[in-house]
């Protein structure tokens, strides 16, 4: 076990488990630079720690966040871009789970939806705020657009309402919603899952996901045959195909899974 607390983001790692926890709940978790550094550092901690296979994004207090930071009380510059976050949590090689136990506007909507798997408290309300304050959701569509059918988006981004989690679930912004109550198993549930996964195939499965959609058809299919092949001639093959053989479990498998 290991952990570091900065003063609006916690980090902890449990078994092969990165929690990172935005923990600014006065500020409604707004994205501050001190926020959005501890954010930032966190994600690359638990992308460069070999031992780390499962990241998972929550909140504490009764937002998740609340977007921008508007009261704009830093005392420190920010490090990382909102555009890096995403591309920290979406291109990177590990699976990052959203366990969004408070509300979400704005940026805070963004950071639910660019989690690989979001597990939502059905008592929360995630909204595009934007137009209400004469702004509109610009970075955030990069991440949440392909989530969502047009119609849906021009609804949710026109109109600036809240929706609750369940509606969000069945729009696809977020996987599902389930009682507070059942969130943390929920989330666990998840997490056993994706352990039981090979760290190189986990990697694969999240770019497949991302690239495939934007080759074309022969760039796609030489791509994938070629990222197959290198699979499949890989020492993390073997020793699954050994352990499925074997009826054991494979040896990137955390005990007790």
């Amino acid at each position: 076990m290991s952990d570091e607390t900065t003063e609006h983001v916690r980090y902890e790692v449990v078994a092969g488990v990165a929690t990172i926890t935005l923990d600014r709940p006065e500020n409604r978790n707004a994205l501050s630079a001190e926020v959005v550094n501890g954010l930032g550092d966190g994600l690359r901690r638990a992308t460069d720690d070999e031992a780390v296979r499962v990241i998972v994004l929550t909140n504490e207090g009764p937002a998740f966040c609340a977007g921008a930071d508007l009261k704009g009380t830093s005392r420190e510059e920010p490090r990382y871009t909102l555009p890096e976050l995403f591309d920290l949590m979406q291109l990177g090689p590990k699976p990052v789970v959203g366990r969004i136990a408070g509300h979400c506007t704005g940026g805070g909507v963004g950071l639910a939806a660019a989690c690989d798997i979001s597990i939502v408290a059905d008592d929360v309300q995630l909204g595009f705020t934007e137009v209400r304050i004469g702004v509109a959701p610009a970075m955030i569509a990069v991440v949440c657009l392909p989530k969502l059918r047009r119609g849906d988006a021009l609804e949710l981004f026109l109109s600036g309402e809240k929706i609750p989690a369940a509606h969000a679930a069945e729009v696809g912004l977020v996987n599902r919603a389930v009682g507070r109550e059942a969130l943390d198993t929920e989330v666990a549930a998840v997490v056993g899952r994706l352990v039981r996964g090979g760290p190189a195939a986990l990697a694969a499965a999240k770019s497949l996901v991302f690239a495939v959609p934007g080759l074309e058809r022969s760039e796609a299919f030489a791509w994938t045959q070629e990222l197959s092949m290198s699979l499949f001639q890989g020492d993390e093959a073997a020793e699954g195909m050994a352990a499925f053989r074997e009826k054991r479990a494979a040896s990137w498998v955390p005990d007790g899974v």
